[in-house]
């Protein structure tokens, strides 16, 4: 059987041996080296084309910043970030210079997840990035309270549309790219659901809120939805929609796959807003999300999907385009712009679709 070899980087000798432990009692994973700082990752990486790096961020010479930076210029490789909840905006950061994921450190111990997750990664094919010259850091700040909206728009979306984005791996990145796209006057509510690792929804939400002219921020229990806001699911929870359109949070149960489900989010949106509602799915890998955009279909609504050849992962989408319930595939450039152009039309009129 041909394993996946995997390079482990982290500063601390204990970590590299744990995380060492956890990979080797997997028998699709073996460890073909390791690394204690960013410049011997990217030698490392260079020297032994490992299948899949797990990348700490904090170290000595060169940060795991740099390393990401310079691996995806020179080898690229997929990368598993490994860190702390306290450091998820960095975390942001990292797969903003090409990382697939990032996830807490903590919670590779014991977890055959983490394993299973490596293998799955290790598939995907990853694109060279260029070097930039002013590299996206995160900026070390709480989350500021979202200023309040002017009462006419939460008045005027009462008979507008209503945007949900569902997302997985791959997705914060296309999540950057559309949402910096969109208009400051952007006239409708977002909803997104992107599965990610406890702990990094409020780094990504603050990731996000600064490379986009509306504002983003944390779903927030019993908020009313109001045009020109973008609310982030916490992984935490599951996002749903009540009858009068306030945001209600649903425990997630232990069982429960995907944290936080899109079926969940897309579904409670096609039934409280129907016509008005617009779904979209994006990259990731799995099948959430299919169900919902179905839903949204049947509601009257209108589907979006990202297409393939701008996809990390061509898999949530794929199979919300095999089951005939997305009525637009898109590359993702072209995104925001079919959002604005959706959000200004009425949603009741029916939509004709001609390309653009």
């Amino acid at each position: 059987m041909i394993k996946v070899r995997v390079l482990v980087v982290d500063d601390s000798v204990l970590a590299r041996a744990l995380i060492r432990a956890m990979i080797e009692m997997n028998k699709g994973l073996t460890v073909c080296g390791e690394a204690e700082n960013g410049r011997q990752a990217v030698a490392q990486a260079l020297a032994l084309q490992p299948d899949i790096i797990t990348m700490d961020l904090q170290m000595p010479e060169m940060d795991g910043l740099q390393a990401i930076e310079e691996i995806m210029a020179v080898r690229p490789t997929p990368i598993l970030v490994l860190s702390d909840a306290a450091d998820a905006q960095n975390a942001m950061a990292a797969v903003a210079r090409g990382a697939l994921e990032a996830t807490n450190k903590s919670a590779t111990h014991d977890n055959p997840g983490f394993t299973e997750r490596l293998k799955m990664l290790a598939g995907i094919p990853v694109i060279r990035h260029i070097r930039s010259k002013h590299p996206l850091i995160a900026p070390r700040f709480a989350m500021p309270a979202p200023p309040p909206l002017p009462a006419d728009r939460e008045a005027g979306m009462r008979g507008g549309r209503i945007f949900a984005i569902a997302a997985s791996t791959g997705g914060p990145q296309a999540l950057a790219q559309l949402l910096s796209g969109l208009p400051a006057d952007f006239p409708a509510p977002v909803l997104i659901a992107q599965h990610i690792s406890d702990g990094f929804a409020a780094g990504m939400a603050a990731w996000l809120n600064s490379l986009c002219p509306l504002t983003v921020a944390i779903a927030q229990e019993g908020e009313r939805l109001v045009a020109g806001r973008i609310y982030l699911a916490d992984c935490r929870m599951h996002l749903t929609i009540t009858p009068n359109q306030q945001i209600h949070l649903q425990p997630r149960a232990e069982r429960d796959i995907y944290r936080p489900s899109c079926d969940v989010m897309l579904t409670a949106v096609a039934e409280v807003f129907g016509p008005r509602a617009v779904g979209i799915i994006l990259t990731g890998m799995g099948h959430d999300g299919a169900q919902g955009m179905a839903a949204i279909r049947r509601a009257g609504g209108f589907t979006l999907g990202q297409d393939e050849a701008t996809s990390v992962v061509y898999g949530m989408n794929r199979e919300a385009v095999m089951a005939g319930d997305v009525q637009s595939v898109l590359p993702l450039n072209a995104i925001a712009n079919e959002m604005a152009w959706l959000a200004r039309t009425p949603a009741l009129e029916p939509i004709r679709w001609t390309p653009r």
